[in-house]
């Protein structure tokens, strides 16, 4: 398993969030939030040097756009953004498999 696995899965959890639609950072973090039972409570120091890489990596593109008077930057899953989300959602359930796999397996007490 690759190291860099878990500590990836933010990036993984916003390429899936902007694979439903557009999404602005604030929107991004409530449905994160929202979607995990409270469970991920993403901030702004992890959330945004998430953004700016996947943009980097070409997964993500973007754009401004005003609403209500407020100018906010939209981010939109590009096909090579598609393509990893697919591949990152195989590795996961890979790997949940696995965890799964031994949390779930009966103990086994060694004979004295």
């Amino acid at each position: 398993m690759d190291s860099r696995f878990l500590w990836g899965m933010v990036e993984t959890l916003i390429l899936e969030v902007v694979s439903r639609g557009p999404s602005y950072g604030y929107e991004i973090v409530q449905r994160v939030f929202s979607q995990s039972g409270g469970y991920f409570d993403l901030k702004e120091g992890s959330l945004y040097p998430a953004l700016h890489r996947l943009e980097q990596q070409k997964l993500l593109t973007s754009f401004w756009k005003e609403v209500d008077g407020r100018r906010r930057k939209y981010y939109e899953l590009s096909a090579a953004g598609k393509k990893a989300l697919s591949a990152r959602r195989v590795e996961w359930k890979a790997f949940s498999r696995g965890v799964e796999g031994i949390l779930d397996a009966p103990l086994v007490v060694p004979a004295l």
